[in-house]
């Protein structure tokens, strides 16, 4: 049976006890198959439960007034969308699947039940305050990188990010994101991303076909991007709350 990614998400933010790891299994057990570019949630609802990704990926999105769209994240298994959600009225973006995906619908008893678990709520914790890093880890991606720097570091975040949780070797993971759907994220048209990744491929440093990414040269790749993924705070979580007790 494949371990739980939430489990395996939280874990790498604080060490989670047996009792701990049954009570998110119990509360992840009835979860629903989404099909790709659907809603969750959409801007302007009310918010009635906290979503959890197992399977696929899933989008945090805005549609602006000419009816274009902005990603502004992603959301991978393990991740839980807006996880404070029902202190809000209305929620003030959408969310939505890229791919097929499995999903946990958590009401507002089962959040609190987590919460008052200290080591979950801990991880919990620090899952937002990395969620908070990522965000404007993007915010400079896409204001101060250049197309083809954006696009590689992306992808060099879901490598890690997808390692975490079991779903990524060292160099290659499943991306099923098209690229109309990276240009919305990126901030580039279609014709754009096609370019970028014709470049990236002539490099020598990424292959990407049937959404499958393979990155021939990861730290090349890093480099290029200039990725450092201090943001995601991989390698000083577990050690602070271990010298802290």
């Amino acid at each position: 049976m494949p371990v739980n990614p939430l489990i395996l998400k939280l874990e790498a933010f604080h060490a989670l006890s047996e009792a701990d790891k049954e009570l998110l299994t119990r509360l992840s057990t009835t979860s629903r198959t989404v099909g790709p570019r659907e809603d969750l949630i959409r801007e302007g609802d009310p918010p009635e439960r906290v979503y959890l990704i197992l399977e696929g990926f899933a989008c945090r999105y805005k549609i602006l007034p000419d009816g274009s769209r902005h990603i502004m994240a992603y959301m991978v298994p393990g991740d839980l969308c807006d996880l404070h959600v029902f202190i809000l009225k209305t929620m003030d973006h959408s969310i939505g699947t890229l791919s097929a995906c499995e999903v946990v619908d958590l009401p507002r008893a089962q959040v609190m039940e987590m919460i008052e678990r200290p080591a979950i709520a801990r991880a919990l914790w620090w899952s937002g305050l990395v969620d908070g890093a990522t965000l404007r880890e993007w915010l400079v991606n896409i204001g101060a990188r250049s197309a083809e720097e954006r696009v590689a570091h992306l992808l060099c975040e879901l490598l890690v990010r997808l390692r975490l949780v079991g779903l990524a070797t060292e160099d290659r993971y499943e991306l099923p994101i098209t690229q109309n759907e990276l240009g919305d994220t990126m901030g580039l048209s279609t014709v754009h991303v096609n370019r970028v990744l014709q470049r990236l491929r002539a490099e020598g440093l990424i292959i990407f076909k049937s959404q499958k990414l393979v990155i021939l040269k990861v730290a090349e790749l890093m480099a290029f991007s200039g990725f450092n993924p201090n943001y995601l705070h991989l390698e000083s979580r577990r050690t602070l709350y271990a010298a802290r007790g």
